[in-house]
């Protein structure tokens, strides 16, 4: 069984056991979180697309770590000008344990 989420503007299709980064979720690790918005759930048989989202269906995570992703270099430059700007970026991530999948009654 196997189900689309959409969390932090990303969809993600993910199964029982899969580990995820998603964008940083306001959470410690070690708990249990619900992600409602569920875009479509399949099961091997049968498949319910929602319209945007199926009505019943969750997936249950847990929350392994709360993690940072790798730094970004930012460059900005017109040419000659004499503009240059250099910035770095790390997006702040959250690592996701898929424990459960529920479909649609």
């Amino acid at each position: 069984m196997f189900a689309v989420i959409r969390t932090g503007g990303k969809q993600y299709k993910v199964a029982n056991g899969d580990v995820i980064r998603v964008e940083k979720l306001e959470a410690e690790a070690g708990a249990s979180i619900t992600l409602n918005d569920v875009l479509m759930v399949s099961d091997g048989s049968s498949t319910t697309l929602g319209t945007p989202t199926v009505a019943g269906a969750a997936v249950t995570a847990e929350i392994v770590a709360q993690d940072r992703g790798p730094k970004i270099i930012v460059f900005k430059k017109k040419r000659r000008q004499n503009y240059r700007r250099k910035n770095g970026h790390r997006q702040d991530l959250t690592v996701l344990r898929i424990t459960g999948i529920n479909g649609a009654a």
